[in-house]
């Protein structure tokens, strides 16, 4: 046999005894596995009433106090329980049965109650014992009733709408217990929560009213009490309701609840209380159903209180419901009977719940055990707990959680004098509310609020004021919770405390929040010390307001960071890594020691504004019958004024390098309507600074302004009190960041309506620690916001306040000001202290004048201040450009100019001396005339090196020529070539008329440009002019060759009426001046025309025009080109050789004649045709004339040789020697030569030259009325017309070789230059006009060095106009030096600039 002990040894020996008499087995003794209680009987099989020997006194099986005598028998199946089977298989019950005595019922098989039966013995404190070894079925709607029911089965199942209900039914409470009320109150009866009492006694708070008193605390864990009858109305009767029975159920496996088990009070209806409930307790593995289980209080004129269960289960479904809530009051509403317990044996967790039902009743919270600790503890929905007991201890070894408007209460109201402890793993809150009266110790590691409030009252006894809440994990506070203490309140923790939004809040009378990581306040929420009223409390802080010295605990603070009611502080944050500010922080003296950082950001707010003192030592005087001075503290108050009478405002006090003092008040702090200053920020302290403090917010120690008017009562006229002084802001700290629309201010306010003064400012000072100096240095502050301690303004004739001060720590060397930052640049500074004036200008002798002053990390200590050049071209120490440092070795830039120069010259005579050696033999190279006539060579006045004398060995075929039609114009992009209509007369025999208009129409539309060609033209001529025309000539090739293949392949020839010539395509070419200025097309016969006249002789085509080219410009001067074809008919009278010479005579006059100036430059020519060339040329019976020919709407005209058959023979002058030159002064004295066919020279000047071109002959008549324009180049021309330079050529080689050395000399050291000053300067002079620079020197050398004449003066032309672009560009490069120089100069102000500077910019400019 099992080892029995506890409560059920003695009913086993009972048992025993019984069936040793009876003669048959009464126990099976087996295990129940996994039950807490490891209970090892299941009694079996008798039924028995036992009596106490009191008359009507029933007792249960196990109470010692039972006798033996009385035993009944034991109840079977079918007998006693009129049902169906055996109890030793299956018994099933299908009639109700009442019983009026206790049973016991034994079995080792089932038992069934089936649907709608009903077994039970309705009369109070009567006991029902069910023991099978098999399962417990209530079918639908049966039940099982009695006072007191005990069951122990295997299984037990309560299936829909039934119950095992002990309701009001149960028996007598435990002696010496106070469950039931006396009296008529009708209040509730107690258990595990007071009974309500609708009736509130005199002198007592409702929370201090009750019914029934609550008992049994011991037991819960093993509930086994009766619940309390409910007091009644009336004296007539008990009205009340019963109290509640009670019910134990073992089972071995699986209770299955989906009916209900109850032991509620019975309701007492209007005329009585609600019994409290009874007592439940339930032992099973698998605890399953969405039943419900209760011990509720009963309803009544005052609820009943609720009872107590205790559930061992180790698998428990959520959906089953368990009450143990108090019942609801009729007379009070909002007052229902206070809560019972639920305990959890397998968790250890107590559970206190109302069921969301109002009430003022306590559950009392006795002693809780400390060996086991209990697990949890949960006070929720609407319950209210309370330890009434002085220096009570409530530890749970996990959460204890206060939920759905759930209130705990430590101590009683009226006597707030104990000390409470609270220790948990987690205080969780939700809706919920913790009363102290007296002082809590509360240790936890975490503190979790919503919604929620703990509210502690010190009840002003200083002994006991002060509350302690240490959480060391985390501390929040969300949705409106608050922390609020009447007296001195300590929040500890080593994690973080957030408050997290509007409406979270801690206030005391003192506060000191310690030890935290980090602190964060939320927008809106609060810290706050002291409360709003502090100065009616008996703990509120006394300010120092009569003491002008700093207290020596805002310098020096202690290190313990205990609550020291002897200390000035309200409000200390100590010992907090991180804190970050975002609702409000307000205080009277707010003091933040060994912090790390503090971020207020923006919306955020630190202040003491207006919690100073009211009055003070600068506090304003108010004269009888005057308004009130401000009052004083950094600056003087201002004086009142009202009726003449001024009331004196405060006076300065404190040390404004350390400033600790409370700002003043106007008045006196008896008197009313008096204002108060600003009250005290200290943050850090000597030994331990912040280490930064940013600000993005608001920190504020203002004083307090008063718009309302007050005055002497017993004076008739009302003055408005002045406005109190500012406060002190002292900050120990290494940096600082002031954000945007940040605000720092210890203003004074403002004075009242009628005369009053503004209060002084207060006093701000940053004391920095361990301000880095030299290269260590940082920036200790980045101020962006705003830093006020303005006075406050009077009103109505009473003076502004005066401003308060801002100060900082005395900075080192090179630092100054509030804030240490460096001297501006340009200053040293070799002493300590803040003032700006110690910020000395740098001697601007030691700086030269491209130089700038550059910053040092840590400020400028020596008058000798660093400095760097502009630009990083420039060298150290004097900042020269390399070209400057150049001029500098050797002297300045006149030396070096003049070294250069030397240089120059020297290179020049070795370049001369190389092209004589090179290319001095081929100088004159062309083509040799006969040693005869080798005179006629110098006779012709040309530069040798333009020598354009055209050679050819080809001839040509010249027996089928026709005629030479030029084209009009000066093919240009605006006036481009272009023939003339209708077929000059001496073609209209060999071409169609109609075919020729169409195809000068066609070759018109091929001649002209594209109008993208003259608009790069025109770009080009504004960068580089030279690549202008360079870029003309090209396009002048391209449209000659077009014309060229248009000819030849292209055109059809359909004009040409030889069928030979159109199947050939013979008949015409097209051919161009070298210049491509003048171009022409041939026509020729085709051989089948059969015309005997054609083609025609040389003297049938006179008079013959021949067109120069050139159109008088210097890169096209006027030349006459003589093709072969032109050679061979002109050949057919004049020698091959004499036309030569005449065309190299004529080219060299004519390369001096410029259009612009055209009367004066042809007068040379007109006079040699007719001394010179006509002379010669009519010995072979010609001669020539000049002419002009087809002028275009626009005024051009072509210059050009009219030659002519002649008789007369004129005498050629100096024949024997041509070798002379005539200048143009002696051609006009020699006007009068002539040869004697002046009279036909005349007639001709002004009719239209044969061949259908139109013009006029040239000669000294004509010439005074030929039309010439002058265009925008002629002044060049002027400087640049090719002269002749006789007997200098050497000379003349060295003047070019010197200008090409300078060239390339100009080019390299400008370039250098530029690029020293800047990439932009260096870009411009190369680029604006492309080149321009670079291009001079090898178009010379090009020329210089070249071999053929013909070439030589082409090149030379282009090395001309390179040279005059350079021009331009050295002008542009000179202008921006200078612009250049005034602007570092006027940027860097004035310099002590070396004497040759500025001539250096002019010098290497050019």
């Amino acid at each position: 046999m099992a080892i029995l002990h506890g409560e059920y040894f003695l009913e086993l020996i009972i048992i025993f005894i019984l069936g040793l008499t009876s003669g048959s087995p009464l126990i099976k003794v087996f295990n129940l596995e996994d039950m807490e209680l490891k209970e090892s009987v299941i009694l079996n099989g008798f039924s028995g009433i036992l009596d106490d020997g009191q008359t009507g006194s029933k007792c249960d099986i196990g109470n010692s106090s039972c006798g033996f005598h009385d035993m009944k028998k034991l109840v079977l199946c079918e007998e006693e329980l009129k049902g169906i089977g055996s109890l030793n298989t299956t018994c099933q019950l299908n009639t109700s049965l009442q019983f009026d005595n206790d049973v016991l019922i034994t079995g080792e098989g089932n038992l069934e109650i089936l649907s709608h039966v009903s077994v039970g013995c309705p009369f109070a404190g009567c006991l029902i014992s069910i023991n099978i070894s098999g399962d417990l079925l209530l079918a639908e709607y049966a039940s099982l009733l009695a006072g007191t029911l005990i069951v122990r089965a295997g299984n037990l199942f309560l299936q829909n709408n039934s119950f095992l209900k002990t309701t009001a039914l149960g028996g007598a409470p435990p002696p010496q217990t106070s469950g039931t009320p006396l009296g008529v109150d009708g209040a509730g009866g107690g258990h595990g929560g007071r009974g309500a009492c609708c009736i509130k006694s005199d002198g007592k708070d409702p929370e201090d009213t009750w019914g029934g008193d609550a008992y049994a605390w011991s037991t819960l864990t093993k509930p086994w009490s009766h619940g309390s009858r409910g007091g009644t109305t009336s004296r007539e009767g008990e009205f009340g309701g019963g109290g509640g029975g009670r019910v134990k159920i073992i089972a071995r496996s699986i209770l299955n609840v989906n009916g209900s088990i109850s032991a509620d009070g019975g309701d007492g209806g209007l005329k009585g209380g609600g019994g409290s409930g009874g007592s439940i307790i339930i032992r099973v593995p698998k605890l399953k159903g969405t039943g419900t289980v209760s011990a509720r209080g009963g309803k009544g004129w005052a609820g009943g209180g609720g009872g107590r269960i205790a559930i061992s289960s180790y698998s428990r479904e959520e959906s089953l419901n368990i009450f143990v809530h108090g019942g609801e009051s009729h007379g009070c509403t909002s007052n229902a009977g206070a809560a019972g317990t639920i305990f959890d044996s397998v968790l250890q967790s107590l559970i206190v719940s109302n069921n969301n039902l109002s009430t003022l009743t306590d559950t009392i919270l006795l002693d809780f055990p400390t060996h086991p600790l209990w697990t949890n503890v949960f006070v929720k929905s609407c319950a209210k707990a309370v330890v009434p007991l002085f220096w009570s201890r409530v530890q749970v070894r996990g959460q204890f959680s206060l939920l759905y408007g759930g209130t705990l209460s430590f101590g009683l109201s009226h006597y707030p004098f104990s000390e409470f402890e609270l220790m948990a793993e987690e205080l969780l809150m939700s809706d919920s509310m913790i009363k102290v009266y007296g002082a809590l110790r509360m240790s936890v590691k975490m503190l979790l609020m919503w919604n929620s409030e703990m509210q502690i009252d010190g009840g002003g006894d200083a002994m006991v004021g002060t509350s302690l809440l240490e959480a060391s994990n985390l501390v929040v506070l969300r949705e409106k919770s608050s922390i609020y203490s009447n007296a001195n309140l300590g929040v500890h923790g080593q994690g973080l405390l957030k408050l997290s939004g509007s409406g979270d809040t801690i206030k005391a009378q003192r506060l000191i929040l310690s030890l935290f990581y980090n602190i964060n306040v939320g927008p809106g929420s609060v810290l706050q010390a002291p409360l709003e009223d502090a100065a009616k409390g008996d703990l509120a802080p006394r300010l120092n307001c009569e003491s002008p010295s700093c207290p020596e605990e805002l310098i020096h603070p202690p290190e313990d960071c205990s609550v020291n009611t002897s200390l000035s502080f309200t409000l200390q944050i100590c010992r907090v890594e991180d804190i970050t500010v975002d609702g409000l922080i307000q205080g009277s003296v707010i003091h933040v020691h060994r912090a790390r950082t503090v971020a207020v950001n923006a919306g955020g707010l630190i202040t003491a504004s207006r919690l100073g003192c009211k009055g003070g030592v600068g506090k304003g005087h108010v004269e009888n019958a005057g308004a009130g001075g401000g009052g004083g503290h950094g600056g003087q108050g201002g004086d009142g004024y009202l009726n003449g009478v001024s009331s004196r405002g405060g006076e300065v006090y404190g040390i404004a390098d350390l400033p600790c003092e409370l700002g003043s008040g106007s008045g006196n702090s008896t008197s009313e309507g008096t204002t108060a200053g600003g009250g005290i920020i200290v943050m850090g302290s000597m030994e331990h600074s912040l280490s930064s403090l940013n600000i993005f917010g608001y920190v504020r120690v203002d004083g307090e302004s008063n718009h309302q008017a007050a005055g002497n009562q017993s004076a008739t006229n009302m003055g408005g009190s002045g406005g109190g002084s500012g406060g002190s802001l002292l900050l120990f700290l290494h940096s600082l960041t002031l954000g945007n629309n940040s605000l720092v201010s210890s203003a004074g306010g403002h004075g009242g309506h009628v005369g009053g003064g503004g209060g002084g400012g207060g006093r701000i000072h940053f004391d920095w620690s361990n301000i880095p100096t030299g290269d260590e240095y940082a920036p200790l502050a980045n101020v962006k916001g705003t830093i006020y301690t303005r006075g406050g303004m009077g009103s109505d004739g009473g003076h502004d306040g005066k401003d308060g001060t801002v100060t900082g720590k005395e900075c080192p060397e090179g630092l100054y000001g509030i804030f240490c930052e460096e001297c501006p640049i340009g200053t040293y500074k070799d002493t300590n202290g803040s003032d700006i004036s110690l910020c000395q200008p740098c001697p601007p002798e030691e700086i030269p004048h491209r130089g700038t002053y550059i910053s040092v990390r840590g400020g400028v200590t020596q008058p000798s201040c660093p400095y760097v050049c502009l630009s990083e071209k420039y060298h150290m120490p004097y900042c020269y450009t390399p070209l400057e440092e150049l001029m500098h070795t050797f002297g300045g830039p006149w030396l070096f100019g003049l070294l250069l120069s030397g240089l120059l010259v020297l290179l020049a005579l070795v370049l001369s001396v190389a092209r004589m050696k090179i290319i001095g033999t081929d100088e004159f190279s062309g083509p040799v005339p006969p040693p005869h006539e080798s005179q006629i060579d110098h006779s012709f006045p040309f530069l040798e090196s333009l020598n354009e004398v055209m050679e050819s060995t080809r001839t040509e075929e010249s027996e089928t020529h026709v005629h030479r039609m030029y084209f009009m114009g000066p093919n240009t992009f605006g006036e481009p070539w272009h023939l003339p209509h209708s077929p000059p007369h001496r073609i209209d025999s060999i071409v169609y008329e109609d075919a020729f208009n169409r195809f000068v129409d066609e070759i018109n539309s091929l001649a002209a440009y594209q109008w993208w060609e003259g608009s790069v033209h025109s770009i080009l001529a504004v960068l580089a002019y030279p690549f202008a025309w360079s870029w003309q000539q090209w396009r002048r090739r391209k449209k000659v060759q077009q014309l060229r293949d248009f000819v030849r392949s292209e055109y059809d020839h359909a004009c040409l009426r030889s069928c030979r010539s159109r199947a050939l395509y013979e008949g015409l070419k097209v051919a161009a001046t070298p210049d491509l200025m003048v171009a022409y097309v041939d026509f020729f016969l085709g051989g089948d025309e059969k015309r005997p006249d054609l083609p025609l002789r040389l003297q049938q085509r006179f008079p013959m025009s021949i067109i120069f080219g050139g159109d008088g410009s210097y890169m096209a001067p006027y030349s006459l080109h003589s093709d072969n074809l032109l050679t061979s008919l002109l050949g057919q009278s004049v020698p091959a050789t004499m036309w030569y010479r005449f065309i190299a005579g004529l080219n060299a006059y004519l390369r001096t004649v410029h259009r612009g100036c055209l009367r004066i430059t042809l007068l040379p020519v007109i006079n040699w045709l007719g001394t010179h060339a006509n002379p010669w040329l009519s010995l072979h019976g010609i001669r020539v004339d000049l002419a002009w020919f087809q002028a275009t709407t626009s005024g051009y005209y072509q210059l050009g040789l009219i030659v002519n058959e002649t008789n007369e023979v004129a005498q050629p002058t100096s024949l024997p020697n041509m070798g002379g030159t005539m200048t143009i002064e002696e051609l006009s004295n020699h006007q009068t030569v002539q040869w004697q066919g002046g009279q036909q020279y005349t007639a001709w000047s002004r009719r239209r030259i044969g061949g259908g071109i139109g013009g006029g002959i040239i000669n000294l008549y004509t010439l005074p009325s030929l039309e010439d324009r002058k265009d925008f180049s002629f002044p060049i021309y002027l400087i640049l017309r090719n002269a002749r330079p006789v007997g200098h050529e050497d000379l003349v080689g060295l003047i070019i070789s010197i200008l090409l050395l300078g060239d390339f000399s100009l080019v390299l050291l400008t370039l250098l230059q530029f690029y020293s000053i800047s990439l932009a300067a260096f870009l411009l002079v190369l680029f604006v006009l492309p080149l321009a620079l670079l291009s001079p020197f090898p178009a010379g050398i090009n020329a210089l060095f070249s071999h053929v004449p013909r070439r030589s003066a082409g090149l030379a032309r282009v090395y001309a106009l390179w040279n005059v672009t350079s021009l331009a560009n050295v002008v542009t490069a000179l202008i921006y030096g200078c612009y250049y120089y005034q602007i570092q100069s006027s940027s860097r102000g004035p310099q002590n600039l070396h004497a040759w500077n500025f001539s250096t910019y002019v010098a290497t400019s050019l």
